[in-house]
């Protein structure tokens, strides 16, 4: 028997990796910040193209509505006078 092994000894191991909870509160902070986010961004989507889609609504109205013309004024020609000359 070698050195290191001791009956009666549980020998402990120890983790490759442990999460401490300060870092554990640290992800689900940035989890739940990141789907506000994607939440937030498909929010401003859904209002855009419902604005898009009132504005072409609006244009292709505003190209169905006649609206008058200014008709041109007649045209006033000057009286000749005859002039004694």
């Amino acid at each position: 028997m070698g050195i290191a092994f001791k009956p009666g000894v549980v020998k402990k191991r120890m983790p490759v990796a442990q999460i401490t909870r300060p870092g554990l509160a640290a992800i689900a902070l940035s989890v739940a910040l990141l789907w506000g986010c994607l939440f937030g961004e498909h929010v401003m989507n859904r209002r855009a193209l419902r604005e898009r889609a009132q504005v072409m609504r609006q244009v292709v109205r505003s190209r169905q509505r006649t609206e008058p013309v200014v008709a041109p004024s007649p045209l006033v020609r000057p009286r000749v006078r005859p002039t004694a000359g």
